[in-house]
């Protein structure tokens, strides 16, 4: 293995390595997937859900377009250092809005002398980043609701397992075997996490103590980090049991809701597989719209849907709740068989 970057460990940096689930980390990689034109043997099932959202939204041709190049380095202050474990969608927007204009500067000037150039977007955003980010946040607020919110519980899921995994290997094997098993490029030694095959320098002085361990469902193959006193060093990885996110999930126990929900909601649930609106929901179900409309209405009150803007649409989502009685359901009819 030939090592291009190595970042050194004190007994006190090991112990402050902790694990985050971050929303803005996966903002840059899913909108660089959908801008790029590509297939993907993964996320191809999302990729032909929102890509023609993300067009008629205008994204392809805004702010993020050109904050967020096809490769190559994306500015800093759009993965804000997470303040908790799991940091809602607003705190990361907050804490982009709350950026200092220097730092935007900055990681603006390493964007032009990466890409050659700024956009017009861009040079306005360098003249005045306080008025300006709060477009930024805007537009990466309606990505959000289009491209990752209706998804959120599915790969939140994959997430939270893969942080999991990692936990338990902490308790069975300690911190130096769950380093060397994050990544084939990367190894623990000598108090040292060694990075190989990665252009970035990787200094400790570079950044502050510890390091975020941040599971990714669309940073994969490769790793991406993040390096900025005086916050931890971020390592965004590809999460375990990624290629399963999209595999169609039949919601075999739906059936035994209907007692309890009714069969009209039972019904749209089992068809939530992948987000809708009302009136897909209704042409697939025979149900009328205005049925359809009062059934999600309770479903949402009850926390089994999720709502989300998507340009004059409103999609509809299952949430967590709903995949934990699904799956409920259907164990208790496995077992009964």
């Amino acid at each position: 293995m030939v090592v291009l970057a190595e970042l050194a460990f004190s007994a006190s940096d090991l112990a402050q390595v902790r694990f985050v689930v971050s929303p803005m980390w996966e903002v840059a990689p899913s909108f660089r997937l959908l801008t790029s034109g590509r297939s993907h043997p993964v996320h191809r099932a999302w990729v032909d859900q929102v890509r023609p959202r993300m067009v008629t939204a205008g994204l392809d041709r805004g702010w993020l377009a050109e904050l967020i190049p096809l490769t190559g380095y994306v500015p800093d202050f759009l993965t804000p250092s997470p303040g908790g474990a799991a940091p809602a969608p607003r705190q990361e927007w907050d804490a982009i809005m709350a950026s200092p204009a220097d730092r935007v500067r900055q990681d603006l000037d390493h964007l032009a002398r990466h890409q050659g150039h700024l956009g017009p977007r861009l040079r306005a955003l360098h003249a005045d980043p306080p008025s300006r980010l709060a477009k930024v946040t805007q537009e990466i607020e309606t990505y959000w609701e289009l491209a990752l919110a209706p998804y959120w519980a599915r790969i939140q899921a994959v997430l939270d397992a893969d942080i999991f995994y990692r936990a338990r290997t902490v308790a069975e094997h300690g911190a130096g075997h769950l380093l060397n098993d994050l990544h084939d490029s990367v190894r623990w030694n000598d108090n040292e996490l060694r990075v190989a095959r990665w252009k970035r320098i990787l200094p400790r002085e570079a950044a502050g103590p510890g390091l975020l361990l941040i599971p990714s469902a669309f940073t994969g193959p490769g790793l991406r980090t993040k390096m900025r006193p005086p916050e931890p060093p971020q390592l965004a990885y590809p999460a375990r049991g990624v290629g399963r996110l999209w595999e169609a999930r039949a919601a075999i126990g739906a059936a035994a809701l209907a007692p309890v929900l009714g069969r009209s909601r039972t019904l749209l649930l089992a068809e939530l597989e992948a987000p809708a609106s009302t009136t897909e929901l209704a042409r697939r179900t025979g149900l009328s719209a205005s049925g359809v409309s009062r059934d999600l209405t309770a479903l949402r009150d009850a926390g089994l849907v999720s709502a989300h803007r998507a340009g004059r649409s409103v999609l509809y989502a299952r949430t967590a709740a709903a995949e934990t009685l699904l799956k409920a359901a259907s164990a208790s009819l496995a077992q009964g068989s």
